[in-house]
């Protein structure tokens, strides 16, 4: 019932048309389709000029090995029983992504993975506290906003494989580590714990945090007197099997097993070594020789890597998830919409008092004192820092909480059941008059307790007459069907889709396409289509090119797009139908990024100075100084802003939807397709007062005359 529910509620977004979401699934599913066309090895030698041209990306390097190879895995498992993967059947497919079994596989995949998410919290609830924490466990799971928002229906992305396997990793490294179990067991769960790891390490950026924490984790029961051998055995498997196989991924390799949070798991092995010599053996000076010997290595070979150069930094986006404080240095970091910290409001909208009930298990898990008690601790406290840290990070913290919350509501109930079957047994023997009172008070706590449950799934919002948070977070377009906006349509809204499949079928296939990085994936999977940058955001230099092109006048832009061999640009803007700009996920909220990215402005008031403080291409005049605009206060030009590529194309296109003519003069650009037609705009949204909002794609082609 519960996978029921799970896979219900994340289909929702299928009243918006069968389509990938976001961005980066459909990358994962161009991966896919090339290694299940090509074979496995293909990849290895695949140097793809689709993206990032002129130079390309090896995608050995960049490719999601795990989510990769489980669809393709899935695929030929289904396609060999005959298992039909039924065909798209939206009101106009993206053909021919419609009409391909893996795409739909690829569709469906985050739901399939959804359930079997359920499916091992539950063995991992009931581990911690029995059956009912495990069912708890897997409802709060299933009804999840945060991983809702990430395995709904087309979200073929990391977080997918990522959450499973990292349940998995923590269920079967807690069984290995038992010393009551036999050895043979310990090592077989251990060989789990390692496979569970090592999928995880390449599937999800990710899996670097679950490494750690295991390893912390194992530090931890050795402060605390808990060394068994079966400890050290499952530690050795667990990260030799682990490591050996991130080893011959090539997007990992060696230097994953060298990166300097990786040392800790090497020092801590070191540490479970000493612990055993200390077991073992009981002459003090031998066991003194044997554990300096074994921290003279430690130290040998930490000198050694440090002076050799071959300790590896981290990556820029791990080390600013830790540090946030140090992102304003890294704007094209700052870019990404879903690299922000959470608020407290997001956070209370995400996981409503699911927190405070979370800290409630913390108590009690500290009170019982397991293995895995205090591994979900450990989980806890270290996932919420970083879900705070970056929201897109908040599923990471989502089973942790689901635990908790579950541990945390059976510790609370069960005595108040206890105390209501006593006096039901006090009842049947007519002593009824000291205890109907307790009777009742113990029924209210428990309904209490259950409510407070229902908000944490169903959120307050339900008593204003709001959607259920569950609902809230799947009842949602896809991306590319909502056209990218930031406010929910009623239905599809075409213009993306429209787009997308006219470049693919009228654009030659040498055209080179130039857009804000964001769009980049839809134009080469989607359109077919080469373009500049996408969403891989690998090469900083060619999007700061990018946005230079977009924020300087026309002359200084062709020579950029010129030495790109570029023959098509690609923009986005939403406006109302009085000619406003909207802000609602359109090219018009991005330029400020553009500038900043491209070098052309030092922050964001210089970019406002130097282009618009009110918009690009406008300034207001600050008549009472408040630093704020204000309805009454005068707006004039900004001659700079009203220059740059961004603002004419962007303009053009607007002018052109609205009155079918626009003021704008364009030297090296010339209309090729609209999503709009001419003096005919099509809102996606329309508000109350008259005001609508139109999405509009525009694609030009370049003129070097």
């Amino acid at each position: 019932m519960i996978i029921v529910i799970a896979s219900g509620i994340r289909l929702l977004p299928l009243r918006w048309g069968f389509y990938l979401n976001e961005f980066d699934p459909y990358f994962h599913y161009y991966t896919a389709k090339y290694v299940s066309d090509n074979g496995l090895m293909a990849l290895f030698s695949w140097n793809d000029t689709a993206g990032w041209y002129p130079y390309g990306r090896v995608m050995r390097y960049y490719a999601n090995f795990g989510l990769t190879l489980t669809a393709v895995a899935f695929y030929k498992i289904l396609s060999f029983f005959g298992v039909p993967l039924f065909p798209s059947f939206s009101a106009n497919p993206l053909d021919p992504l419609g009409s391909d079994p893996l795409y739909n596989l690829c569709v469906i995949f985050p739901i399939i993975m959804a359930a079997l998410s359920c499916l091992a919290i539950y063995f991992l609830g009931r581990d911690l506290g029995g059956e009912s924490v495990g069912l708890f466990s897997a409802l709060f799971l299933a009804l999840d906003p945060s991983h809702i928002g990430r395995t709904s229906l087309g979200w073929f992305d990391d977080e997918t494989v990522g959450i499973f396997s990292a349940l998995l990793l923590m269920l079967f490294f807690n069984r290995a580590i038992d010393s009551k179990k036999p050895l043979k067991f310990s090592i077989i769960y251990a060989i789990l714990s390692g496979l569970s790891l090592a999928y995880l390490c390449a599937s999800w950026g990710a899996a670097r945090y679950l490494v750690v924490i295991t390893a912390l984790f194992t530090l931890i029961l050795l402060i605390l007197k808990r060394y068994s051998r079966n400890l050290l055995i499952s530690y050795i498997i667990t990260f030799g099997i682990t490591f050996s196989l991130s080893y011959i991924n090539p997007r990992m390799g060696l230097a994953f097993l060298l990166e300097e949070f990786n040392l800790i798991v090497y020092g801590i092995l070191i540490l479970l070594f000493m612990a055993e010599i200390n077991r073992r053996i009981t002459a003090t000076k031998k066991k003194v020789l044997c554990m300096s010997i074994l921290i003279l290595v430690l130290v040998a070979a930490l000198a050694f890597l440090i002076a050799t150069g071959h300790v590896r930094r981290v990556g820029s986006k791990f080390l600013l998830t830790i540090f946030p404080f140090w992102r304003g240095e890294n704007p094209l970091f700052e870019s990404v919409a879903e690299h922000k910290p959470s608020s407290w409001a997001t956070f209370y909208h995400s996981f409503s008092l699911g927190i405070a009930f979370a800290l409630v298990g913390i108590f009690f898990a500290a009170l019982s004192a397991t293995n895995l008690s205090i591994f979900i601790i450990i989980y806890c406290l270290t996932s919420i820092y970083f879900a705070s840290s970056l929201i897109r990070l908040n599923i990471l913290a989502s089973p942790s909480i689901c635990l908790l919350w579950a541990f945390s509501l059976k510790r609370i109930l069960s005595p108040l059941i206890s105390s209501l079957e006593e006096e039901a047994l006090l009842l049947k023997r007519k002593i009824k008059a000291r205890t109907i009172g307790r009777e009742v008070i113990g029924v209210l706590l428990v309904a209490m307790f259950i409510l407070l449950s229902m908000i944490y799934v169903f959120g307050t919002g339900f008593i204003f007459g709001l959607e259920a948070r569950p609902l809230e977070y799947a009842n949602v377009p896809p991306t590319i069907s909502g056209a990218s906006l930031s406010v929910k349509p009623s239905s599809i809204v075409r213009d993306w889709i429209d787009t997308l499949i006219w470049m693919r079928e009228n654009l030659p296939p040498s055209a080179v396409v130039a857009s804000w990085w964001d769009y980049g994936y839809w134009i080469t999977v989607i359109a077919n289509k080469t373009t500049l940058a996408d969403n891989g955001t690998i090469n900083g230099t060619q999007i700061a090119q990018v946005g230079r092109m977009f924020m300087s006048n026309e002359t200084e832009a062709v020579e950029i797009l010129r030495k790109y061999s570029v023959t098509h640009v690609v923009v986005y803007v939403t406006f109302t139908n009085y000619g406003g700009d909207a802000g609602a996920g359109g090219d018009e909220g991005k330029w400020i990024w553009m500038a900043l990215i491209s070098g052309l402005a030092s922050n964001e008031n210089d970019a406002r100075t130097k282009f618009g403080n009110l918009t690009l291409g406008w300034d207001y005049i600050d008549s009472n100084g408040n630093g704020q605009y204000d309805q009454n206060e005068r707006v004039i030009e900004n001659t700079r802003g009203q220059s740059t590529v961004l603002y004419k194309l962007m303009t053009y296109g607007k002018e052109t939807t609205l009155y079918a003519r626009s003021s704008i003069t364009l030297g090296h650009f010339r209309k090729a397709y609209f999503s709009q037609k001419e003096g005919q705009p099509n809102p996606a949204v329309t508000f109350s007062g008259g005001l609508s909002l139109i999405p509009l794609v525009c694609v030009y082609e370049v003129s070097y005359d």
